[in-house]
């Protein structure tokens, strides 16, 4: 496809077939990542409901960071693995 300023646009489609541990990484990392980005949303919505100013991307890091260390269930920060890490070898 030819765009009005004469540079060519091409487009490529790739298809991703994990393995089922592979999926089950995957499954680990987005959930955190979908988890993370709720907990942000909702330190957002309450800024905003309180009557706070919007809050700035660096003070929800260091609310998230916080909230990281006081969420129940997770043991010691050194016991605790990160949910996006990789499995350990067995």
């Amino acid at each position: 496809m030819i765009d009005y300023d004469g540079c060519v646009q091409l487009r490529y489609s790739y298809r991703v077939d994990p393995s089922p541990s592979q999926r089950a990484a995957l499954a680990r990392a987005f959930g955190c990542a979908r988890a993370v980005f709720n907990d942000g949303l909702a330190a957002r919505r309450a800024a905003f409901e309180a009557g706070e100013p919007y809050l700035p991307d660096a003070e929800l890091s260091k609310r998230l960071t916080e909230l990281k260390k006081t969420r129940s269930g997770h043991g010691s920060p050194k016991s605790r693995r990160s949910c996006c890490s990789r499995p350990s070898p067995t």
